[in-house]
Parts: C-alpha cells; structure tokens; sequence
C-alpha cells in the first residue's frame, strides 16, 4: 500500500533545467564551479526556475562518463573552478598560460593534462604559502570525510604510480592491500596522497559554495547516484568484500540491461554486482554511508537504473554482449527500510524508464518515491503508453528529454513519419518551434516537477546531444556557448511557468 507522503509533493509545484558542470560556458575548456556556475544560477533565477539537475559529479576515468567514476564519494576535480583559486593565491594569472581554446565541446584529451598540471601548481603554492587558518580547514575537512577520503586518496596515488592501469592490473601486495605495503607506500607517498586531499576539499568547499547560492533563490539540486559503481574505483578495492569478485578481484559477474528502447543487444555495463548477502549482514553501512553523503551534496537524489533494487540483470564475466543474461532478486525494500530508520524519510527519484515490472512499481510506490517521465517516449503513433501527458501521476517528473535521448529537434528529425505526425498534432504545435511545444507541454503536465535539458531552450539539434547509449567516444563533450542563455530565453520560460503554476 502507498504511502500518503512523497518525495517531492511536499513543496510548491515548479520546474528547472538539466546541465551538467561541464557543459557549463566560460574559458579554460571545460564547465566547472567557478564564475559560469554562479552565473548560470543566477539565469535560473531570473526564469523562475527552482530546480537544477546535474549528472554524477565524481572523478572520470576511460571514456569520461560521469556514471563511471573512481569514487561514488569523490567529487571531480576537473570541475574545481580555477579563477577563485587565483582570487585566494593559490594560482596567478601567469599560470593560466596555454590554456584549452574555449569550444563547444570539450577536448578531455588536451583538458586533462593542462588542468592537472593547474591544480598540482595550486597544491605546491599551498604546502608552501597557506595560511594557518586555510589549513586548518583543510585537517578539518579530511578529518570529517576520513571514512572514504584516506582510501580513495590512496587509491589515486597508486593509480598515479602504477601509470593509470587498473587496481587489478597492480602488484598483487597493492591489489590486495597488504598492510605492511599499503604502510610503506603511504609514508614515501605523502605529496601525491595529500594532493588528492587537498583537491577534494577544493571540491566541496566549492560546490557547497554553490550550493549555497542556489539556496539562497530558493533553487534546489537534483543529484544523480549510479546504481552500480565503477569496477576500477577505490569503492570496489577497499571493499572487495561488498562485490562478487574472484580471487584476483575480477568481477565474476556484470550489470548491464537486457535489449530495450537504447540497444538490440542490451548494455552490458561492465560494473560488478553487489554480494548483497554481505550488504545486509552490515546493517546496509556502505549504502548508508552512500546516501548521506549525497544528501549532504543534493537536495534530491535521482537513483539511475533504479529497478536494480528490486532485480539486476546479471551478465557472467566474459561476455560481449548483455543479451545473456539473467534476473536476479535484490533486497532493495529492506535496503530502504534501513536507511530511513538512519537518514530519515528519502526525497528520492527512481529512474524507472525501459520496461518495469509490477514489483518495481511497488518498490517506488512503497517508500513514496518519485517517478519519471520522458516526452519524447510518449509518441509512438500506434501506442497509447504511460509517457503521455493526460497519464501523470502528481508525484513525477517530467523531462523532455534526458542525457541518454537525443534533443527534441534531433528525436523528431528521426522519428518515424506517423511518430512525428502524432506529436504535432497532440501538441498542437506546425513543427516551427518543436522543442518549445515541448517544454510547454511538459509545464503544463500535472507532473510535480518539470526538468528541460538546456540544449532543449536553445532548440538545438543532435550534434548537441550529450550521450550515446551504447556507443564509446564523442561523449560528454557538450558546451553551452557563453551567451547562449540569454534574458529573452529566461523570460520566455518564466513566463510559461507562470501561466502553468511553476512559480
């Protein structure tokens, strides 16, 4: 039976824009939490928005996904916002020499390197010229987050001196952690593990900045938490035990999905499956520690792939594709029922898209979650499903369209010929203006929360989609341009707002 409490009723009925940091506008090659972010919140401000989703800001590895990342505490210091490190002393203009041309995409090959070497400058200028009182935030930062913040900041030095290979690839002393190695290692190591450190508490310090700011509109985050976490992250090789690895720490088996809307064969992720057994035997501690950490970044948390709490598509270790899978139950109600005896009720959001079973909806519908919707799955011409507007449930968020889809000006120009006649004509809309007829119809739905993907405002077309499902290279690369929000974009949308309740 449901529950009368939900995650996002509670408060007024609004709307906001999904844009990842890194898609942010602004010099030095890539979005990050410097000026642009505070400017970009002040755009939402000024178009009524209350919302704003983000993608998993952990560190990236291979690929630059953000739903693969070394840490599912961590945040990315790719995103640490440069120019306030120059405001505190920590850098001088001279260093900002040579930067990244300003694209419209990013160039994570030419990004990288430069803006390591920034922050390796910003770490030696503060070993030899801070403060007492900046490190003493610093030893209290370390100190508060020390649960994951030692283990990871290990993890990335011997990442560093093993070259980037992954923690299974390393000597079998490193690998397994043997504590006279990792006691050695430590001691000869301490600029590389203190920098990680220093890094970290540049990070937060930054994004609660941020945050702060955003509050300060009455504008709320949405955060984004993977299901599953990278194999090659400090997670998998400090708690080897939570997995179902071998005895080299290869997973046995895999998540992906089966075949569905993104993929005839399925994806077959490559992240190693929780022993749940060994999860619940804990009292669910790591999962604890997990969500709070993310309620202490977001105000809601978006759980990607969530009917993995209820079954996982479980691949066996050596497969190509996910198409050889299997279901396998997971202990997701008594999962919850723990953390809100420890956290409290939980304003979380299940992603649910693709195909959800009964047990899945009883799940979310339990514990008062909210559900998702997505526009542009709503105009199949001979098909009448759950996506269409008249069909929602109070308690859901509409988009139009995610990072995963294609943008709206895209979708339509792909879709087929009765595909695309029934969203015109549902909508009203001559085709001129599609992406706007779009966001209309998602403000006027009777979804809670409404959330439209930047690239949708500018009704721009494929070449700005940000991912691929399935698909390696060429992703994560989008960029707003730096006035491509302007005021005439802000008004149009406050005013649709405004005429469909979202002030």
């Amino acid at each position: 039976m449901s529950r009368p409490e939900h995650a996002i009723t509670n408060g007024p009925r609004c709307s906001g824009v999904l844009l990842h940091p890194t898609s942010l506008p602004g010099a030095l090659g890539i979005g990050s939490l410097g000026p642009e972010a505070g400017a970009f919140v002040d755009f939402l401000a000024r178009a009524g928005q209350r919302l704003w989703q983000v993608c998993p800001l952990g560190p990236t590895g291979y690929g630059d996904s953000p739903y693969q990342c070394f840490s599912a505490f961590a945040g990315n210091p790719l995103l640490i916002g440069i120019e306030p490190l120059v405001a505190e002393g920590l850098l001088e203009e001279a260093d900002l020499r040579n930067a990244p041309e300003n694209r419209d995409r990013v160039d994570y090959g030419e990004v990288i390197p430069w803006k390591t070497d920034l922050l390796c400058r910003a770490y030696e200028r503060f070993r030899r010229d801070a403060s007492s009182a900046m490190r003493a935030r610093l030893r209290q930062f370390s100190h508060l987050h020390a649960h994951w913040l030692d283990d990871y900041a290990v993890f990335m030095a011997l990442k560093d001196a093993y070259e980037g290979r992954p923690w299974t690839e390393w000597d079998a002393k490193h690998r397994d952690r043997d504590p006279e190695a990792l006691g050695a290692f430590v001691s000869s190591h301490e600029e590389r593990i203190g920098r990680s450190t220093f890094l970290q508490w540049l990070f937060h310090t930054q994004w609660y900045a941020l945050r702060a700011q955003a509050g300060s509109y009455g504008i709320r985050i949405i955060g984004d938490l993977p299901i599953f976490v990278a194999h090659d992250s400090a997670d998998v090789w400090a708690h080897r035990e939570l997995f179902k690895l071998d005895a080299k720490g290869r997973p046995s088996v895999i998540a992906g999905v089966p075949p569905d809307y993104f993929s005839a064969t399925g994806q077959l992720w490559g992240n190693p499956i929780y022993d749940w057994e060994v999860h619940e035997r804990s009292g669910f501690a790591w999962w604890v520690d997990v969500l709070a950490s993310k309620f202490s970044l977001y105000d809601y948390v978006r759980i990607d792939h969530f009917r993995g709490f209820s079954a996982y598509w479980s691949v066996p270790a050596g497969e190509s594709t996910a198409m050889r899978g299997s279901w396998v139950p997971s202990p997701g109600r008594t999962l919850f029922e723990t953390v809100e005896r420890r956290l409290g009720r939980l304003p979380v959001i299940a992603e649910d898209l693709g195909v959800i079973t009964p047990d899945v909806v009883e799940l979310i519908e339990h514990f008062g979650f909210a559900r998702m919707k997505v526009l542009q799955f709503a105009f199949q011409a001979h098909e009448r499903n759950e996506y269409l507007p008249y069909r929602y449930e109070r308690n859901s968020i509409v988009y139009t369209g995610t990072h995963d889809n294609d943008t709206v000006v895209g979708w339509l120009s792909e879709a087929e010929t009765a595909d695309r006649a029934f969203a015109l004509g549902y909508l009203g809309s001559d085709g001129n203006d599609p992406a706007w007829d779009f966001i209309r119809a998602a403000l006027a739905s009777p979804a809670h929360f409404a959330v439209v993907p930047a690239q949708d405002l500018l009704g721009q077309g494929s070449e700005a989609r940000m991912n691929t499902p399935g698909t390696t290279g060429g992703n994560w690369q989008y960029r707003l341009r730096p006035h491509d929000l302007t005021a005439d974009v802000a008004d149009r949308l406050r005013s649709l707002c405004d005429l469909y309740g979202r002030l």
